[in-house]
Parts: structure tokens; sequence; C-alpha cells
């Protein structure tokens, strides 16, 4: 299927690894001109070459922590126009609530929430010339079902899914579509980062690990097992397309049926 994303300039947040990556792959491979971004020019460098030698596509980088206003100042200065803007940025930490002090609160909603806002921001007048853009919150299933054991990380995604139907609202009539796509647990840097930690402990592999999780952290999970970041993807870049004008402030799960809901 021809997405029609020739040419479309896309700008993907936290793209350098995990679900970030797989975004950029996938909108690379359908011919639009792809914005790498992460906090380090060399992990920036490397994930552009990856991506070049594997898509063939247009992609550029731009080296940032985008949880600060000064670096999106910077990327808005280099790249002031985009046509899709893909707020993957996103940090986790499992912790006690009553161990989670301000500084984590304002943190977590620096990079999770004000990041993605601040962008949408920056771009949307552009995009409101042009009639058309694409703007989409990579939230998670934890902002339907805040997590126990980091309830400041779904609270954040909550915020996320808010964010998005608010803009959406904001933006009707118009060209521009807003969503957030909601991932379930999925096999990104950060969750093979965590079970490998654990592992050390445990003494137990990926696999054994996947089991118990999906026995007892995650028991409505229909899959019963992580997603891959590429199956998030898919979902992501049919989402930017211009194939999905009619998809709007919407809540879109690709969550492996975590979510015990048919709605």
């Amino acid at each position: 299927m021809d997405l029609q994303l020739d040419g479309k300039r896309a700008l993907v947040t936290g793209s350098t690894a995990g679900i970030g990556y797989a975004i950029a792959a996938g909108l690379a491979r359908e011919g639009a001109r792809v914005i790498v971004n992460g906090r380090t020019q060399d992990g920036v460098a490397k994930a552009v070459a990856k991506l070049r030698a594997e898509t063939a596509g247009d992609v550029v980088g731009f080296a940032g922590d985008l949880g600060q206003a000064e670096a999106a100042e910077a990327l808005v200065a280099a790249h002031p126009e985009v046509d899709v803007l893909v707020n993957n940025l996103g940090i986790f930490e499992p912790k006690p609530f009553e161990d989670i002090p301000d500084a984590d609160w304002l943190r977590f909603f620096e990079v999770n929430v004000l990041s993605g806002a601040r962008l949408a921001r920056v771009y949307l007048p552009a995009m409101r010339r042009a009639n058309w853009g694409r703007i989409i919150f990579i939230s998670s299933e934890s902002g339907l079902q805040i997590p126990a054991e980091m309830i400041h990380y779904g609270v954040t995604k909550s915020a996320q899914i808010s964010l998005a139907r608010g803009l959406a609202e904001a933006v009707a009539g118009t060209g521009i579509t807003v969503n957030s796509v909601l991932p379930g647990p999925t096999r990104s840097r950060g969750v093979v980062d965590f079970v490998a930690a654990l592992s050390k402990d445990s003494g137990k592999s990926f696999e054994e690990f996947q089991t118990e999780f999906f026995a007892t952290v995650r028991p409505t999970s229909l899959i019963k097992r992580f997603a891959t970041p590429e199956e998030v993807a898919a979902l992501v870049t049919y989402v930017a397309s211009p194939l999905a004008s009619a998809t709007t402030g919407a809540a879109l799960r690709v969550d492996g049926g975590v979510v015990k809901s048919a709605f």
C-alpha cells in the first residue's frame, strides 16, 4: 500500500532506538524526509547512518535534549517546518509512590508532556498555513491503567492523551489531525536494559521473565508477550499518512489487549 508520504517532512523525537527508531524507519521507507533525534551527537549519527543503510531514505539528525526549551529552540531554528510531528520522547522508572520526590514529578512532566506540547505549539502555525499536518503523541496503556509501580509515569501518559484530544479539538475543520497512540508493554531498549539488570540478580532469561511478567504483572494481555517496536511503528506510520485523514482526536491502542475494554 502506498501511504502517500513521499516528500513529507517528519520529526520523530527520541528516535535513536526502540519505538522511535522503528517509527523513523517506517516513515523513511514510505518516502518521508525524516529528522532523527537523540540527546547525544554520537548516538544520533549512528542512528542516521543505520537508517540510511536500512531504508535508503532521506534521513538527517538533530542532537539535543528536547525536554529542555533551549534544545527545542535550536531544533526549530534548524528545521522550522515539519509536516509530521511524532512526540515519542519519554522516560519511565519504576519507583514506589512514597519515594517519588517533587523533582521526579517535574522531570517526568517536562520530558513526557511539556516537550511534546512545546513542539506542537511551534510547528502548528506552519501546519495551519498549509492546512495539512499530523501530530502524534506516543502515550501508553499506562495512561488508562495507571501502574502502581510507577504512578508518575502513568499520570504523564494520561496527560498526553488529554493534550492530544484537546489539540485535535483546537484544529477541528482543518487538514490537521492529532492523535495519541497507546503501546502496551513493548520490547524497547529501555525494557531490554531493565530486564537485563533484573536478570543479573535473578538469573532468569528474557523469555522466563516475559512469561512471568505476563502471568503476574500484565495478566490481561491477550498476546502474552512484549510487542515489537515495529508492530507499534506500523500503526504510527499509517496514522501519519494522508490515508488516515478521518482519524483524529483518537487514543489508538496497540497494547496487545492489555486494556480490558472493547472501546
